[in-house]
């Protein structure tokens, strides 16, 4: 499944403090960020169902995120 979310993760720099947080609770995911996108988007490919964790993540870490 791919998921897409709408975040305010708008530099490599907020990428780079997420990166660990995702990559350990997500091992088995791949994602990535499109920061040249208005919404900056970041998409996962996830078997899970895995939209409430990914906002309840981001949004503990002090970062805004909706599913689309």
């Amino acid at each position: 499944m791919v998921f897409v979310f709408k975040t305010n993760i708008d530099s490599v720099s907020k990428v780079k403090k997420v990166t660990p947080k995702l990559n350990r609770l997500f091992p088995n995911s791949k994602w990535n960020f499109d920061l040249e996108d208005c919404d900056n988007i970041l998409r996962f490919e996830c078997k899970d169902d895995i939209i409430e964790k990914v906002i309840f993540l981001l949004k503990v870490i002090g970062f805004e995120c909706e599913a689309l």
